[in-house]
């Protein structure tokens, strides 16, 4: 059960804690980059002082909102600060290790079935610690997650779970100056501010067309979510075309929609889908549920899945295994990347770990399931 809470005060008796006992189960890779190199203390108002070339004092009365500032010394002392990434400390003065025991936990959604199986990993391991999760969402917006970025950070947590390596310079600013451990969890496709955890996406979309190739299909079509700011899924698709390029097929069609995953969607997109382009023989979802809304409308159609249409997902979505029939989808390991990110966060709080970057990166398998088969009917009527 998760545990959200707004404030806590860690105490650290010096003995071992018990969650450092537990072995790993995935390799990690020490990571040394000489040219990032990331600040052993977080910023002070000493660091805006000289970069705006005023004093402490006045650097502290245009953060605080208070006193007579001029506006050009104010907006001076603003623009030093959002240039270092500098994050005002709400708490200065009334702990003596300027730290709380809060892991804060930055995620896309709370409303498809992904994240909390993420934030379930997180809570079993931390339980065993005297770090506090608290959870923040940010809809897929960058300016949101900067917004909930600086609220967090302002609280001086122990560490930072965050999703996607995707974010906004002042975002990444205040990462990489904050002075505390660092996990950016789900993608390891790019460059971690500090550790990562999670799957390559673009090698799954590789995994999945390799897979749908080999079982004979070859008239494919895409449905997924419009992807300027879900980088997983765009990462997905780009290997997934990659993939098939290399074969010499491309994507037949493609169906695309904004808003949450939903069972009725994905039957609405098939439909659409398969009205335009009735040849094709497999249709690629970028999540399970719409994948399942799909195999929905299939099945009230009476159409033969997998032997005239193969459908697949991706999430590996427990839930849909009440369904009559299992969706092939591929598990990218949600609980795994959870519980390990949690572990680096609770080591480096603990001073038990060096501090260096750590990238994990999981192998994410398909589950071929009822829909994913060698294809036995042509979808072109014979003479």
């Amino acid at each position: 059960m998760w545990r959200l809470v707004f404030f806590a005060v860690s105490v650290n008796d010096g003995s071992k804690a018990p969650w450092l006992d537990r072995k790993k189960q995935n390799k990690t890779l020490r990571m040394s980059d000489p040219e990032q190199t990331r600040p052993a203390r977080p910023l002070t108002l000493r660091d805006v002082s000289e970069a705006s070339g005023v004093s402490e004092m006045t650097v502290s009365r245009v953060l605080r909102n208070r006193g007579d500032v001029s506006d050009a010394t104010r907006a001076k002392v603003l623009q030093a600060a959002k240039d270092l990434g500098y994050v005002p400390n709400q708490i200065a003065g009334s702990l003596a290790s300027n730290q709380v025991n809060l892991v804060a936990v930055i995620i896309p959604s709370l409303s498809n079935m992904v994240f909390p199986e993420v934030l379930g990993a997180i809570s079993d391991v931390l339980d065993d610690t005297p770090l506090q999760p608290v959870v923040g969402v940010t809809n897929y917006i960058p300016e949101r997650e900067e917004k909930v970025l600086f609220e967090m950070l302002s609280w001086r947590p122990s560490g930072v779970i965050i999703a996607g390596l995707e974010h906004s310079d002042a975002s990444r600013k205040m990462l990489e100056n904050a002075g505390i451990p660092v996990v950016e969890i789900m993608d390891t496709d790019g460059t971690p501010v500090d550790s990562v955890v999670g799957i390559s996406h673009r090698r799954a979309g590789m995994q999945m067309a390799a897979e749908i190739f080999k079982a004979g299909y070859r008239k494919i079509g895409f449905l997924g979510t419009k992807m300027p700011l879900d980088h997983r899924a765009r990462k997905r698709f780009e290997g997934f075309t990659e993939a098939l390029a290399r074969e010499g097929l491309e994507v037949v069609d493609q169906e695309f929609y904004e808003g949450g995953s939903a069972l009725a969607k994905g039957r609405e997109m098939t439909e659409t889908l398969l009205n335009r382009s009735p040849d094709i023989d497999f249709l690629y979802y970028s999540n399970d549920m719409i994948g399942a809304g799909g195999l929905l409308y299939c099945q009230d159609q009476g159409i033969d899945v997998p032997g005239r249409l193969g459908l697949a997902g991706f999430n590996a979505i427990e839930l849909l295994d009440g369904l009559p029939r299992k969706l092939a989808t591929m598990d990218s390991g949600r609980y795994e990347i959870g519980a390990a990110a949690a572990r680096i966060i609770a080591e480096r709080a603990s001073g038990e770990s060096a501090g260096a970057g750590e990238r994990i990166e999981l192998t994410p398998t398909i589950d071929t399931g009822d829909t994913l088969g060698r294809r036995t009917v042509s979808p072109f009527p014979t003479e």
